[in-house]
């Protein structure tokens, strides 16, 4: 456990002062790398709900916590079911047999929770099937939905989840000067333009680096907002310092932003259109 936290020390911040101050959510969207790799780490996001501790040390555990440990390793567990797509599309078929399987009791009288991979294969029939599963969810039911790419989730299935985010492994999310820059100046909004010349020569020089640092500016505004909301405190002191009088409301329109404009940027021939457009709806917060 000790070196996967290592390795996605973001998520494990987040997730453990999720558990820590008791603000499970009945749903989360959690963008993975790649699902074979990515899935020991979702894995261990489950173990610490259904043992609730926030800090999984195999050491410290009792020999029925260890159980459940390996039954939940080894897809065995009573109470976790987890859904791949059958061929194209997750099918509502699927969907409706989970929901009818979990209108029973849970076997071991703990919180019973849902995996399903692929969330972007989440067609228009089968989202409707587990919208209101998301939108009414019973005691002691969450729903974890895995998708390497949030931007090719629905608009309703993604507005119902709490988002987080896996690392590629051996890299963590630098808050670097250019990251810290380039937030000061969307936070005060008309710096973008101001600046508008320092922006595009130095830290967006090009279609491909304005989406890794805009990309990754979104990633530490979800992280951050993450932890205010669960302790009250950031994941960064440099972000905090940043983001200490700015108002949460700011931060969410910020990120609802970047959702929206970034998959333009892969259409959008003319990069500096396509900045001048992000930047103006910036200005507009």
């Amino acid at each position: 456990m000790d070196e996967l936290k290592k390795k996605q020390k973001n998520f494990f911040d987040v997730i453990s002062k999720i558990i820590q101050f008791n603000k499970l959510s009945h749903s989360y969207l959690i963008e993975v790398n790649s699902y074979d790799d990515d899935i020991k780490y979702i894995k261990e996001f489950i173990k610490m709900i259904l043992l609730n501790i926030s800090d999984l040390k195999n050491s410290s555990l009792s020999e029925d916590q260890l159980k459940i440990c390996n039954l939940i390793d080894n897809d065995n567990y009573p109470d976790l079911k987890i859904i791949e797509s059958d061929g194209q599309w997750i099918k509502k078929s699927q969907l409706i047999e989970l929901k009818d399987e979990y209108q029973n009791k849970s076997l071991l009288d703990n919180k019973r929770i849902y995996v399903i991979k692929d969330a972007d294969k989440l067609n228009a029939s089968s989202a409707n099937t587990i919208l209101k599963f998301l939108e009414e969810p019973e005691e002691n039911i969450i729903a974890i939905l895995i998708t390497n790419n949030r931007y090719k989730v629905l608009d309703t299935i993604l507005s119902r989840c709490q988002i987080l985010t896996l690392e590629k492994e051996n890299s963590d999310l630098d808050v670097d000067n250019q990251i810290l820059e380039l937030l000061k100046f969307i936070i005060n909004g008309n710096d973008l333009f101001v600046h508008y010349k320092y922006i595009t020569e130095n830290l967006l020089l090009d279609k491909e680096a304005a989406r890794e640092k805009i990309l990754c500016l979104e990633k530490i505004l979800i992280n951050y907002l993450n932890c205010k909301l669960v302790s009250g405190e950031g994941f960064n002191n440099e972000v905090c310092l940043l983001l200490e009088n700015v108002e949460i409301s700011k931060i969410t329109k910020i990120i609802s932003i970047i959702e929206n404009e970034i998959s333009n940027l892969v259409y959008n021939v003319n990069y500096k259109i396509w900045l001048d457009s992000i930047f103006a709806k910036f200005v507009e917060v």
